[in-house]
C-alpha cells in the first residue's frame, strides 16, 4: 500500500530507545517499526539528553517531546519512571511537566498529521493522555491501550485507580501481556471477555536462537535485567552463599544497570562474593544472546516491589529459551503459565533465597538445554500480526 494511503497510528510511550543499540527496553519500538507495513507510524515518546528531537528509525517518525530543561530529563531512564521516582523525590516535580507536554504534543500531531488510531502503551499516563485526544483533540479517535505491569501493579494511590478505570472504560480496546494481569484489571473494571492478552514480543527466528558452536557452562547463571527492587537480584545475591557451599564452581554474571547498582555493589562486598560475582552494566540486545548461549542457567528472581510494582511479562525468561539456556523464575502472576507449561523452567519462592538456591542447584544438576518448548507465540511475527489486527480493527471505525 502507497506510504500515504495508509492509515496514521500515534504510539505513546515513555520507555523507548535514544539511539540504536540502546540497552533501554526496545519492545516499544520492536513493535512499531513492525506497524510499518500497515500504518504510517508515529511514536511520540519524552526526550532525553543527547538526543534529537525528531528522526526516523527503521521507519517510524519517532518525535520526542521536551518536559524540562534538558538536563533534567531524566525521569524514564536508567530504571524506569517508578524506580527513579522512588529514587530522587524531586523528580516528582517534573511528572506534572511530563504529563502535560505529551499530552499537549500528541494533540499537536493529531491536528497535523492524518491520525486514524492511538496505540497508548502504560495506562498511566499514555492512556490518559489517549482519552484526552479522543474526547478534545478530535471526537471519536479510537485508541487500544496496552499494561506492561508497572502501572497495573503501581500506582495504588489516589488518583490513579480512578484514572485507571477511566482509561479502561474509554479505550476502544485494552490489552495486558500476560493472563496473570486479567485479575488485577478486572478490579479495575476490566472485562475478561473485553481485555485481551498480547504479550510483546522476542525475535526468535534472527537473534535469540541456539548456536550449537557456543559450549555451554556448566557453572555459570546469569541475570539479565534492570538494577531496581522487582527484578529481585538482591535476593539471588542472598542465595550465592547457599548455592556455593554446594556447588563452589558457581559464578554469576550480572547484565543491568539501574539505580540499585551501587546497593547491589555494597552487597557482593559484604557477603564476601567479588571473586565469584561479575557486574557487566549495561549491555546492548544484540549482545545478549552471547550471554544466554554461554550460560548454564538464567536466573529470574522476581519479587513484588514494596510500591506494589512487579512485572507484567518477563521477556527476558523468552530470550534465554530461545538461545537454549534453561531458566530458574519465581512463581509470581507473570511467569506462572511459563512454569507451568516449560519443561527447561524451575520455580522459587519470590523473596526466598532457600528456595532459589534449591530451584538453581535442582537445574544445574539436571544440565541439559530446553528441547521443543513452546515458545513460538512469542515470534515477533506472531504478536505484531495479533496487535496489527487489533489496531486495523478499532481504526476502521474512524
Amino acid at each position: 500500500m502507497p506510504q500515504d494511503r495508509k492509515p496514521g497510528l500515534l504510539v505513546l510511550a515513555s520507555t523507548y530507545p535514544r539511539w540504536s543499540g540502546d540497552p533501554e527496553p526496545g519492545f516499544v519500538h520492536e513493535l512499531a517499526r513492525r506497524m510499518t507495513g500497515r500504518f504510517r507510524v508515529t511514536v511520540l515518546c519524552p526526550h532525553a539528553p543527547g538526543v534529537p528531537v525528531e528522526e526516523t528509525m527503521d521507519g517510524v517518525d519517532v518525535v520526542r517531546y521536551r518536559y524540562a530543561p534538558e538536563a533534567w530529563e531524566t525521569l524514564v531512564n536508567d530504571g524506569g519512571v517508578v524506580a527513579n521516582l522512588r529514587r530522587a523525590k524531586w523528580k516528582c516535580a517534573l511528572v506534572p511537566g511530563f504529563v502535560l507536554a505529551q499530552a499537549w504534543c500528541a494533540w499537536r500531531l493529531v491536528r497535523r498529521r492524518r491520525i486514524n488510531v492511538v496505540h497508548a502503551h502504560w495506562l498511566v499516563p499514555q492512556g490518559l493522555v489517549a482519552v484526552l485526544l479522543s474526547k478534545l483533540g478530535r471526537r471519536g479517535l479510537p485508541f487500544l491501550v496496552t499494561s506492561h505491569g508497572a502501572d497495573l501493579f503501581a500506582l495504588r494511590a489516589w488518583p490513579f485507580p480512578a484514572i485507571k478505570r477511566l482509561v479502561i472504560r474509554e479505550a476502544a480496546d485494552v490489552t495486558v501481556v500476560s493472563e496473570g494481569m486479567l485479575a488485577e484489571i478486572a478490579q479495575l473494571g476490566g472485562d475478561r471477555d473485553r481485555v485481551g492478552v498480547e504479550p510483546m514480543g522476542v525475535d526468535l527466528k534472527g537473534r535469540f536462537r541456539p548456536d550449537p558452536s557456543v559450549s555451554r557452562s556448566r557453572s555459570e547463571i546469569l541475570f539479565v535485567g534492570r538494577l531496581v527492587e522487582k527484578k529481585g537480584l538482591q535476593h539471588l545475591l542472598n542465595a550465592m552463599p547457599l548455592i556455593r557451599s554446594k556447588r563452589p564452581d558457581v559464578r554469576l554474571t550480572i547484565a543491568g544497570f539501574g539505580p540499585d547498582m551501587e546497593a547491589r555493589r555494597e552487597q557482593v562486598a559484604r557477603l564476601g562474593m567479588e571473586d565469584s560475582v561479575e557486574f557487566l552494566g549495561p549491555i546492548a540486545q544484540i549482545d545478549l544472546p552471547g550471554l544466554y548461549r554461554r550460560a548454564a542457567l538464567f536466573v529470574a528472581p522476581f519479587v513484588e516491589a514494596r510500591s506494589g510494582d512487579q512485572d507484567g511479562l518477563g521477556l527476558v525468561l523468552i530470550e534465554a529459551l530461545g538461545c537454549g539456556c534453561p531458566v530458574v523464575a519465581s512463581n509470581l502472576p507473570a511467569t506462572r503459565a511459563l512454569l507451568v507449561s516449560c519443561a527447561a523452567a524451575y520455580e522459587a519462592v519470590p523473596g526466598d533465597p532457600t528456595s532459589i538456591s534449591q530451584a538453581v542447584l535442582k537445574a544445574l544438576d539436571a544440565g541439559g538445554s530446553p528441547l521443543g518448548e513452546d515458545i513460538a507465540g512469542f515470534d515477533w511475527e506472531v504478536r505484531a500480526a495479533a496487535y496489527g489486527a487489533r489496531l486495523d480493527y478499532i481504526a476502521a471505525d474512524s
